[in-house]
Formats: structure tokens, C-alpha cells, sequence
């Protein structure tokens, strides 16, 4: 099975693994830690490269110089990654083994690229933070756990890699390992797996090293292969934003009306009660429609097509929710917004909020406090959002929307913020109060005046 690069735009994942578990994953780490050679090690090591690119990336490798296969290549496919040997976008990879298949989104180590890291992680299950042995835990180590903690990454992988480099010392790994999950907790992270790797050697990546008899653990592959994969989209409250209205108006099916859309979260059977946001109209479900012919019951994340007992007035942009329990609705938006564009963001803009499949105007009224991901503290700006700040954001809508917070809704709370002139994305946004656990506000924002 070959690779993908996508541009932060995740593909449709290949048919293929619609039949196994399927674990989304993201990579992070410092720039020069390995990372697109420990994942070029899982695609060689798994047998998830075509022959063409394996001969593509041997050509390559010898252009370079090299006597062995440079690994690395089979991730780095765009051009300037290839020439400045960095990664510096998203790229979505595929790969599988006979127990799951995995969406890899392999994110960039720069801190100038923290956005992309957002991007990447916004819907994993699992992360995988690497490590140089010889370096330990740097600056970057700690942003991208926080990251992955502002994020609420259920699943962290610490790969302290290069080993080799380091005469596979126990206890060179074990120093990184207690210093990584020290810092970890403070961000009320707890479930962390550390791993000692070579990607360049093959060791404990796929298969396990005999050079490091003391690592009883799991190779990387096994715990990818083991670990739980989160289920909470279906045991969450009922969440269906209404992506088109179905009106055939045909001799077949004269009065059909059925809601389109995909279920974000929790499940839902014909006879439940649900209701409408923002309207708060009740209603039934009277039957719940797919391609393959009608179900009695769906959960998260299948797409149906849900149709209900009375004729409600339901548009694109709604949401049919669970009525228990209670929904919050309004007009005042408070979160966490990373800023994604290179246009700053000041108090006063105007903007378009889109939260599910509902786009509404708004004003971004306060800004600030900002993130430090480093000393974990909310510190006052001075000024307008630059490119990659994480701050605290308040918003005044002009219609009401769904307020899920973050914190319990990973899925529902979540927000962009869209520049209305040219439909530009400038911010990725986490409804409600801080979900990083660590974080310590220092009073003082920035208000529009």
C-alpha cells in the first residue's frame, strides 16, 4: 500500500480498513529527532510500500551519496522537504497489519509550524512525541506535549529514539523517560508509554531488538497494535449537525423528508427523543435511513440519514441533539483559538464562526490571556494574535450556536474562525474554559475598543 501527502486536508481513508480497527495517529517531535525515518521504518517494516516508490526512494538515496536506503524519503515527498531534508506540512499516511489499520498524520517540528501540529493532532487518539537519546527533553518536546494535552490526545508515545547513537543505555533511556512523564502529569497527562527506539537500526520499531534485552515493554508496533482505541464518540450525548435536507418530491417519495448528516457523537434509535439547536423543537426519530436500507439504531461516527415524527422546521446548520442531558446555547463564545494565518488577529474583527455545519457572524470582542506552551502560564498580550498563538479568545455571535465545551465534548466543541471577505481560516478553536490542567492564568487582556 503506497503513501499520501495531503495539505492539512485529510483524504478519504482507502476502503481497505473500513474491515479492521482503525487508529488515528499523530508524530511529533523536534526537528533532526528522526521522526520521518521512524515512519518510514513502520511503512518498510510493515510492507506498506509499492515496489515503484521503494526502487523511487533507492534512486533517490543513491543520487544523495548513501550506500543504504534513506527511509526518511518515503514520507518526505514534497520537494522542499526533499532538498532541505526537514518535513514542513501535514501528510496523511496509510498503513495497516492484520490486526488494525492506522491514519498517520505526520506533522512538522518547527516551532514556527505549531499550527500544523494542531492540525494534525486535532483528531487523533494517540500521539507519538520523539526524542533524540542524546538530547533528551528540549523546548519543542514540551510544546508538542502540551499540544497534545491542549488537544486532549487520549494516548501519548514517548520514542526516544536513536539508541544507538547512545550505546543503548538503560539508563539514558530511563533519565528521558521519568523527565518526559514528570512534565507530562503536570499537563494531566498520565497515559504515557515510553519506548526506546532506532529507527535507523530497526530497533523495537517493528520488530523487537536483541541490543536491548532490558526493555520488556512492546515494540512500537505492538502498542500501536494493543492499545484501546477511544471509544467515547459513542457513549457521548447525541450529537447530529444537519449537513442537507432530503426533499425528493418524487411519485416514489412525495412527502420524504429526511435530515442528512454524520453523527459526531453518542448514538441514536428510532423512538428516541431529540431536539433542535438552536430552536429547541422536539421531536422523535421516525426512522433512520442509509444507502444499504434502514437501521434501528446508529451511533458515532456513521453518516445516516435521520428521519422524525413531526414536520419540523430543520435546516442545514442545526443540530439534533439528545434532550438529557440539557444542551447549552448562545450568543457569547468563550475558548481557545489556535491562530492559524498570517493576518493578526485584533479585538474589534469582524469574523464568521462556524461551529458543526452552522456559520454565523461575529465580533472578536477580547483577546488574550495567551498560552507560553513552555512555563504553561496565561500570559497578558499586548497585542494582536500573530501566526501560531494559542490564546484565549471572546466572541459575540449573531445568532445563537451550540456550546459544548472542549473538555467534555471533544468532538462538538470545537470552532473555526473564518475571515468573511475571503473565506480564509484563521482559527482553530476549543469551546469553554482552558483544557490544558497544567495552565495558570496571569490576569490582563487585550479588549476591543
Amino acid at each position: 500500500m503506497g503513501t499520501h501527502t495531503a495539505h492539512t486536508t485529510e483524504p478519504s481513508t482507502p476502503g481497505a480498513h473500513h474491515e479492521r480497527d482503525l487508529l488515528r495517529l499523530a508524530t511529533a517531535g523536534s526537528v533532526d529527532d528522526g521522526k520521518s525515518t521512524l515512519i518510514g521504518r513502520l511503512l518498510y517494516d510493515t510492507k506498506s510500500v509499492l515496489a515503484d516508490q521503494l526502487a523511487a526512494v533507492e534512486r533517490a538515496s543513491q543520487a544523495r551519496g548513501g550506500d543504504a536506503v534513506d527511509l526518511a524519503l518515503l514520507t518526505d515527498g514534497l520537494r522542499a522537504e526533499r532538498e532541505q531534508g526537514i518535513t514542513i506540512d501535514v501528510a496523511y499516511r496509510y498503513f495497516s497489519t492484520a490486526t488494525r489499520a492506522f491514519v498517520l498524520a505526520d506533522t512538522p517540528g518547527h516551532v514556527q509550524y505549531t499550527r500544523n501540529m494542531v492540525t494534525g493532532a486535532s483528531t487523533a487518539e494517540l500521539a507519538i512525541v520523539l526524542v533524540d537519546a542524546r538530547h533528551g527533553v528540549v523546548q519543542q518536546t514540551r510544546r508538542h506535549a502540551a499540544l497534545a494535552a491542549l488537544l486532549r490526545v487520549p494516548h501519548v508515545v514517548l520514542a526516544v529514539n536513536k539508541m544507538d547513537l547512545v550505546d543503548y543505555s538503560q539508563e539514558a533511556f530511563t533519565a528521558i523517560a521519568e523527565e518526559f512523564s514528570a512534565y507530562a502529569a503536570q499537563l494531566g497527562v498520565t497515559a504515557v508509554r515510553a519506548i526506546p527506539v532506532s529507527a535507523l537500526a530497526g530497533d523495537n520499531v517493528v520488530e523487537r531488538s536483541t541490543r536491548m534485552p532490558w526493555h520488556a515493554g512492546p515494540t512500537l508496533l505492538e502498542h500501536l497494535e494493543q492499545v484501546p482505541v477511544h471509544r467515547d464518540a459513542a457513549t457521548e450525548p447525541f450529537r447530529f449537525p444537519v449537513q442537507y435536507v432530503i426533499r425528493p418530491r418524487t411519485a416514489e417519495h412525495p412527502d420524504y423528508r429526511g435530515y442528512a448528516g454524520r453523527i459526531t457523537s453518542g448514538s441514536v434509535r428510532v423512538g428516541d427523543e431529540v431536539a433542535t439547536v438552536p430552536g429547541g423543537v422536539r421531536s422523535r426519530v421516525a426512522g433512520i435511513d442509509t444507502f444499504d436500507g434502514p437501521l434501528a439504531q446508529a451511533h458515532a461516527p456513521r453518516s445516516v440519514t435521520l428521519r422524525l415524527e413531526d414536520d419540523v422546521d430543520v435546516a442545514r446548520g442545526d443540530t439534533l441533539v439528545a434532550t438529557h442531558p440539557a444542551t447549552t446555547v448562545g450568543t457569547d463564545l468563550a475558548g481557545t483559538v489556535c491562530w492559524l494565518a498570517q493576518a493578526p488577529g485584533a479585538p474589534g474583527a469582524r469574523v464568521l464562526v462556524r461551529t458543526g455545519t452552522r456559520t454565523v457572524r461575529g465580533v472578536l470582542q477580547e483577546v488574550g490571556p495567551l498560552l507560553d506552551v513552555d512555563t504553561l502560564r496565561l500570559e497578558p498580550v499586548s497585542g494582536p494574535l500573530a501566526l501560531n498563538a494559542i490564546a484565549r479568545v471572546r466572541l459575540h455571535l449573531s445568532e445563537p450556536v451550540l456550546l459544548d465545551e472542549f473538555a467534555e465534548h471533544r468532538r462538538s466543541g470545537t470552532f473555526l474562525l473564518i475571515d468573511p471577505l475571503d473565506g480564509a481560516t484563521l482559527a482553530a478553536g476549543m469551546v469553554g474554559r482552558s483544557p490544558l490542567a497544567g495552565s495558570v492564568e496571569v490576569p490582563g487582556r487585550c479588549r476591543a475598543q
